[in-house]
């Protein structure tokens, strides 16, 4: 990832390197446009359509940081 990536979104990036994976676009498995999975299964699950990707990352983001302050159990991202 470069810098401006990580800067921009840091909690993406930590998931990313220390826990699992995103994906992107619609599939035959899911309705979402973005989501988040870690060995275990799926994390988080974003929206059917967003207006931009921005929206989108910035959306995974958010629920990035909330699904790791509770089940994580951190408050820091």
């Amino acid at each position: 990832m470069s810098d401006a990536f990580a800067h921009r979104y840091p909690i993406i990036n930590r998931f990313i390197f220390e826990r699992g994976w995103i994906e992107i676009g619609a599939d035959e498995y899911s309705m979402s446009f973005i989501r988040a999975l870690d060995p275990g299964g799926m994390v988080w699950e974003g929206e059917q359509f967003y207006a931009t990707l921005d929206d989108a990352l910035a959306d995974l983001e958010r629920g990035l940081a909330q699904w790791l302050k509770e089940m994580a159990g951190t408050d820091d991202g």
